[in-house]
Formats: C-alpha cells, sequence, structure tokens
C-alpha cells in the first residue's frame, strides 16, 4: 500500500536513516526519498553524509546550516525561561527537535511532498518532539517512522541495508547513543544503562576531568540585554560565537556535566549523561540577574511558569497555544533583566560572585546595617501585626 509518494527524511548518516531510505521506497512504496540534514553546530562535516544518502538511494540530499537560527530562536527564549527539566537539564536535545521539525516542514513545502519521515524508534522522546511539532505546523503533511513499525533488530536492520549497497559499520560501533549539538552533548545506552555504573571518563569531549582542570580559578563576565546574553568580558559577541567560546571556558574547567535518571514523555525512566557547558552557565547567570532587577511576586510566579515551559519543551509542545502564551508573559518579564554577571570558574564550579544592573531594584541604603540606614524600624511592628493576624485568629479560635 502507498503511503505517501514523496517524503522529506529527517537524516543523521547513520545506520537507521540509511536503510529508512530504501525501505520507505521498496516496503511503503514511496517514489521519492529527499534527505534534510542540518547543522546545528555538532562539528560534523555533512558533506559525507549528504554524499552517503545519495548512494543510499536518496533523490535529493539537503543539507541546512541553522547553527545561528538554533541559539537565537530556541536555546535565547529558553534561557530566558530559566528552562531545567526536572531542575536540572536544560534541554539541550530537546530544543534541536522543533528546529528540525520546522525544517523539514518546511522542505516538504518547497519540494512538494506529501509527508515527511524520521529514524526514531518506539521507546524515545523525539519521536513524540518530532510527530507533534509536524502535526502542530503542518497537519495535512503524513508523518512517517519506519524504524518504529519495521521490528527489525540491529542485526538485522544492517542485513537489510547490505542488501541495498549500504555498508555496514565496519568495527564494532559503541556502546553508547550519542547526540550533539553546539548547546552540548547527550549519552545513554551501553554500560550507563546501569544507574550505578560511574560514567566512564571516555565518554566526555566537552568538559574536563577535575583533576586536569586548572588550579587556578578564572573570572568571567557575562553581559545581557533584555534576558538575552550578548557580551562575554565586555566584549559584545554574536550568538554562536558567544556560546561557543564560553563552552571552551567552562568545559576547560570541568563545568557542565549532568548525571540524572529522567523521566521520559513515554512513561519510563532513563539514565542521561550530559554535558552543557556554556548553557548551564548562561541559565545560571541569567536566573541571578534576574534576582536583581524583577520583583519578588514576579520572580516567584515566574518560577512556577519555568517548571511549565521547560516540561513543554521536553514533551515536544514548542509549537503549542500554551507555549506560545508563556513566551509573551516571559518576554514581558524581560523588558528590564539587563545588566552584567562575574563569575568564577574553578573545579568543576561555576560560581556567581557579582552582578550589578542599571535596572537593579537592590537598595544599599534599605539593606545596609550601617548609618546610613534608611529603613522605618518603627514601622516593622504594625506590619508584623497585620501581616501575622489571620493566624492568631485562627490560634485563638482553634486552640483556645
Amino acid at each position: 500500500m502507498v503511503r505517501a509518494n514523496k517524503v522529506v527524511l529527517a537524516y543523521s548518516g547513520g545506520v537507521d536513516t540509511s536503510v529508512c531510505i530504501p525501505y520507505l521506497m521498496n516496503e511503503w512504496g514511496v517514489k521519492e526519498v529527499i534527505t534534510l540534514a542540518a547543522d546545528l553546530g555538532q562539528g560534523e562535516e555533512l558533506g559525507p553524509i549528504q554524499e552517503k544518502a545519495l548512494k543510499c538511494g536518496a533523490k535529493e540530499s539537503l543539507v541546512v546550516n541553522a547553527v545561528e537560527t538554533f541559539v537565537k530562536d530556541y536555546a535565547f527564549p529558553s534561557i530566558q525561561a530559566n528552562a531545567l527539566y526536572e531542575n536540572r537539564y536544560p534541554l539541550s536535545t530537546a530544543l534541536a527537535r522543533p528546529l528540525i521539525a520546522k525544517l523539514l516542514v518546511d522542505a516538504a513545502r518547497e519540494y512538494g511532498a506529501d509527508a515527511v519521515a524520521h529514524g526514531c524508534t518506539g521507546k524515545g522522546n523525539d519521536q513524540v518532539r518530532f510527530d507533534v511539532a509536524i502535526m502542530s505546523l503542518a497537519p495535512d503533511l503524513k508523518v512517517l517512522a519506519p524504524a518504529r513499525e519495521w521490528g527489525m533488530s540491529r542485526e538485522q536492520t544492517i542485513a537489510y541495508g547490505e542488501k541495498f549497497g549500504i555498508e555496514s559499520p565496519v568495527k564494532k560501533s559503541s556502546p553508547y547513543s550519542i547526540d550533539r549539538n553546539l548547546l552540548g552533548r547527550s549519552i545513554e545506552a551501553g554500560p550507563l544503562e546501569d544507574p550505578m555504573v560511574e560514567p566512564p571518563e571516555e565518554i566526555y569531549l566537552m568538559t574536563k576531568a577535575i583533576a586536569d582542570t586548572p588550579d587556578e580559578p578564572e573570572y568571567v563576565t557575562i553581559g545581557f540585554e533584555q534576558g538575552i546574553p550578548t557580551q562575554l568580558n565586555g566584549v559584545s559577541l554574536d550568538p554562536v560565537s558567544l556560546v561557543t567560546q564560553l563552552n571552551e571556558i567552562a568545559g576547560n574547567h570541568g563545568v557542565g556535566r549532568i548525571d540524572m535518571v529522567e523521566n521520559r514523555v513515554v512513561g519510563i525512566k532513563s539514565r542521561e549523561i550530559y554535558e552543557t557547558p556554556a548553557l548551564l552557565v548562561l541559565i545560571a547567570a541569567h536566573r541571578d540577574l534576574e534576582s536583581l532587577t524583577l520583583l519578588a511576586d514576579v520572580t516567584h510566579y515566574k518560577r512556577g511558569l519555568e517548571q511549565t515551559y521547560s516540561e513543554m519543551i521536553y514533551q515536544g509542545l514548542w509549537y503549542s497555544p500554551l507555549k506560545e502564551a508563556l513566551d509573551a508573559f516571559i518576554l514581558k518579564t524581560q523588558e528590564r533583566v539587563s545588566g552584567v554577571v562575574r563569575i568564577k570558574f574553578f573545579k568543576g564550579n561555576a560560581i556567581i560572585v557579582g552582578r550589578e544592573s542599571e535596572n537593579s531594584i537592590y537598595s544599599p541604603d534599605l539593606a545596609t546595617y550601617g548609618a546610613e540606614d534608611q529603613f522605618d524600624h518603627r514601622a516593622a511592628e504594625g506590619f508584623i501585626y497585620v501581616w501575622g493576624l489571620p493566624t492568631k485568629v485562627w490560634a485563638q479560635k482553634t486552640k483556645g
């Protein structure tokens, strides 16, 4: 049965997405497969991947450079929202999925495709993120997921590909599943599936082991304008350069490693290792600057929405109406979040040691305990009486 005539396939160059090309054509009757590889700063040469797709039978192989868009339109809004899934994971991988989905839809429109496809299995989060994002952007397009349905083992998948000239891995593949972009790396599977196993040092690439980090601290300043990082050590930088340089600085001091058991969208727990040096530091610095520039009620209310915001990104709801409404609220809160944060990097730690802003609502005259104190201490007694009155009445009625 023909499921689609022309398909745009999200392509990584790996075994699964390569096998998807002949599988879609020979098993599902697709007439043309167009592959799309997105350059999100993963540091990998995509030319060979483009050539491989054509060898595997793709009609056309696209490579899209979307690094700047990734940082400006996806990473920076998440920093403004201080988005940390389960208060730990800064969503480095999850943020890439709605962008890739948009690129797939854009290519489908340009080339007249009636479906898009991906190589996700039925067990992970990415299938949810891709499917939901695509149906949000283009509900008329079909979404095909061959690896979710073909039921082949890894060995069977390789054997199937070999029938169509797709070379099997020459050497034993790594036991780890790794995803990388400019914001960080995620590592899972293999021995890491045992939550008690310490991650071997070999899995890390962006961050140094503590024993190998400098023996002297390094101080860095990060400048923000309306919640967006714009300067590093007083120098204005474009978004990609800022993240790239901060990745190197933080990673050199062993900052940015996360080892956690997280709750996947599909209902299972998964042990994940992340390296996200710059992203973690930027969120910490931004959140600290907010403490200087936002009123208490705004800060406290925003914290609750930040949890919702991060869950929506993780669960694939980037293009949902609620996410759009939260974006409007968060943007409003960021109008005065401008200033500089000073950070001390040392032995795996990024310690915020200073902050300043023209929009600061910190008043030294009110905060000081010295002779310059302008706070009216006599007003405190009346305030405490009114503040505690409901509790006092409740105690009188319930405790006699």
